[in-house]
């Protein structure tokens, strides 16, 4: 891969021996593959060094737990886990403090646990998915800083652990969040926490970046600055501001931020992007993957300032004759092995949580014959499918383009070493050809000449129509979130009776669902609605669709609720349903005799209770007209059944009333109210 340009940084240079030259010649690697150039020994050791690559998506998949680690940086937007710097628990409850940046950022986008993404009210509070936040207890907080050169410490952290964390803790200049997780009851916890304990990532907006083409410094997914930035950085070409040829900067940001319409009609930014890497990062590796997602060319110029040539064609200015031509060599590059019929692509997909995805193939890797000729551009900064393809049609122009080497007459005010693309007029062979230049640019000022090796491209190799050019990207792995145990359907509650021992009765629930399945089970739980000494529960048998509570209260009312069981955890509860327990329903006989006589401020009842087995006592009721209906208890009389009885109700109001005597049951139930007649209160 390292022979083909749209897979690797260029440099044209004709000086290499300043300091500025030997910071950006970790291009010449490539050079050396298109020319046949050698490297001295310290670049090959630099170059080949073991350091971490370039991260891909997936490496920052999980938070890292290891004795200091290399400081993460963030360029665009990317999502990522991170570093952990304390992990405790006390009184039930985890604190977890994790560094994602060692710099300052613009901000937290979106928070993930287990790929899941969540909702945080204003005080941080997991409030999505609902089952971090079951029946309305939360369970996960987040809170976040930016990295500020002058941070704050977490202060209940400082709180619960003041021996180990202090507000000297603050974090300056790291981007950090604080999770706090609650423990769940053990019959809720795989509920709550369905892949355990949460595993915490976000998408974050990365580094505060300088802006040549206005000198502000702010956020931003434009690789050309990006790659700037990483020149003149401590983490890259430790280059100084003042060593970059500006005006070239500002022109290849503002190529990056070129409309281009993607293959849904809409537009997006020619080369924006994002990565992360780490301090101790292959830096090479990160310096071209950010030229390689931007097709740019870095360059020394003659005043020993580094240039950027852009991604985009640029009309040559200088060409090549018959005359300036001292020797021409042409390769048509018509080899199978040498030439592919198609290349792959792979970037990082925002819509599939930034994993690496497959684009669409660029060619026909079956071209009659059966053997896959292909190449691969992947690149972990692209961010689209329509950047990505734009990249596979460059690498597949250039790895069949035709090459050339060239030594012509040396002119000090056309300098080929500046340029990107020239114009050869080398009839028969080449009439008038563009020429992409692909290796380093030697000047001999011995015999005044200069030599170089480049390809043939045509002056329309970015033009790219999206509708016919993109194709369909691949399809992204769909992550479905644990789901609950399905909630009971048709949950229904009766009260029921049964005798107990010495032949009186007691009252249960008796609740129903319908079938869903053999493998769940339900429980059922119930409480008084006054007065309540707590929930009761019971589990139903598995496959059953009803189960009974315990015995009631007699004449109490109760609410009951029901959630399905399935695999540890359970379902959401269902809505309450009301009922009253009622030992026994049925009513007893009605009084006989029923009579009150009044008196000064009081009257007195009289009735023969019912020789009714149930039996238990007379409610005594007064109204001023002749009707039970609105009429009110006065006093509640208990007794044995089938013999007279009489109550005197004290307290009342002087006036003519009438009087209703009904029997009850143990339960409460009554018979029918039986008139006293009219009396008069004095």
């Amino acid at each position: 891969m390292p022979d083909i340009i749209s897979l690797g940084a260029l440099i044209v240079s004709s000086a290499a021996g300043t300091v500025a030259g030997a910071n950006a010649l970790y291009l010449g690697t490539l050079a050396l593959a298109y020319g046949g150039l050698s490297a001295g020994a310290t670049l090959l050791s630099r170059a080949f060094m073991p350091k971490p690559s370039v991260p891909k998506p997936e490496d920052g998949t999980y938070n890292l737990k290891q004795p200091v680690p290399a400081l993460p940086i963030i360029l665009g937007r990317v999502k990522k886990a991170g570093d952990y710097v304390f992990l405790e628990e006390t009184n039930g409850v985890a604190y977890h403090i994790i560094v994602h940046a060692g710099h300052r950022i613009q901000g937290y986008v979106k928070h993930y646990l287990h790929d899941e993404e969540v909702t945080l009210d204003g005080s941080g509070t997991v409030v999505s998915p609902a089952h971090f936040f079951d029946d309305g207890n939360d369970y996960v907080k987040i809170a976040s800083r930016l990295g500020l050169p002058a941070e704050t410490a977490y202060a209940d952290v400082v709180s619960f652990f003041p021996s180990i964390w202090t507000n000297n803790h603050r974090g300056d200049g790291l981007a950090s969040i604080k999770m706090r997780c609650s423990t769940a009851p053990s019959k809720d916890y795989l509920k709550i926490y369905p892949n355990q304990m949460p595993e915490h990532s976000s998408v974050i907006d990365g580094m505060l970046l300088y802006d040549p083409r206005n000198g502000s410094t702010a956020f931003t997914n434009n690789l050309a600055i990006m790659r700037l930035w990483h020149l003149t950085s401590p983490y890259g070409g430790k280059l100084s501001i003042d060593d970059m040829y500006l005006p070239d900067w500002s022109h290849a940001a503002s190529v990056c931020g070129q409309n281009v319409i993607n293959r849904s009609g809409g537009t997006e930014n020619r080369y924006d992007g994002g990565l992360w890497f780490r301090a101790n990062s292959d830096q090479i590796a990160v310096g071209k993957t950010l030229d390689q997602a931007a097709d740019l060319v870095v360059y020394e110029r003659a005043d020993g300032k580094i240039g950027v040539h852009a991604g985009e064609y640029v009309e040559p200015t200088i060409i090549l004759t018959k005359s300036d031509i001292l020797s021409f060599g042409l390769n048509v590059n018509v080899d199978p092995s040498t030439t592919v019929l198609a290349v792959r692509g792979r970037f990082t997909d925002p819509s599939d949580l930034y994993n690496t995805n497959d684009a669409a193939i660029y060619g026909n890797p079956y071209v009659g014959e059966d053997t896959e000729r292909t190449l691969t551009v992947d690149n972990v900064a692209v961010q689209s499918h329509n950047h990505i393809q734009r990249l596979q049609k460059l690498a597949y122009i250039r790895r069949n383009a035709a090459r050339v080497s060239i030594t012509a007459h040396y002119d000090p005010d056309n300098d080929v070493a500046y340029h990107r693309f020239i114009r050869v007029q080398y009839a028969p062979k080449l009439s008038d050809a563009v020429i992409e230049i692909t290796s380093k640019v030697t000047v001999s000022l011995t015999d005044m000449t200069v030599s170089f090796s480049g390809i043939v491209v045509p002056s329309n190799m970015y033009a790219f129509d999206a509708a016919t050019e993109e194709g369909e990207p691949g399809a992204s792995i769909v992550i479905i979130p644990p789901t609950k145990a399905p909630v009971p359907v048709n949950f229904d509650v009766v009260i029921q009776t049964e005798v107990v021992s010495g032949g009186s009765s007691a009252a249960y629930a008796l609740a129903t669902w319908d079938f869903l399945s053999t493998a769940l089970t339900y429980e059922l739980e119930w409480e008084r609605v006054s007065a309540s000494t707590g929930p009761q529960s019971v589990v139903s048998t598995a496959g059953e669709t009803q189960v009974r509570s315990g015995y009631l209260a007699d004449g109490t009312q109760y609410k009951f609720r029901l959630r399905t069981w399935s695999g540890g955890a359970s379902s959401d509860w269902t809505t309450y349903e009301i009922r009253t327990a009622t030992a026994d329903p049925t009513p007893p006989g009605v009084v006989a005799g029923a009579a009150a006589v009044g008196g000064a401020g009081q009257a007195s009842f009289s009735w023969t209770a019912p020789n009714s087995a149930n039996y238990a006592a007379v409610r005594i009721y007064i109204n001023a007209v002749s009707s039970f209906s609105g009429s009110t208890l006065v006093a509640t009389e208990y007794g044995p059944p089938n013999l007279a009885d009489g109550r005197v109700v004290t307290g009342l109001t002087a006036g003519v009333k009438y009087g209703f005597i009904e029997a009850i049951n143990a339960s409460g139930i009554p018979a029918t109210a039986q008139a006293t007649g009219s009396f008069t209160v004095t």
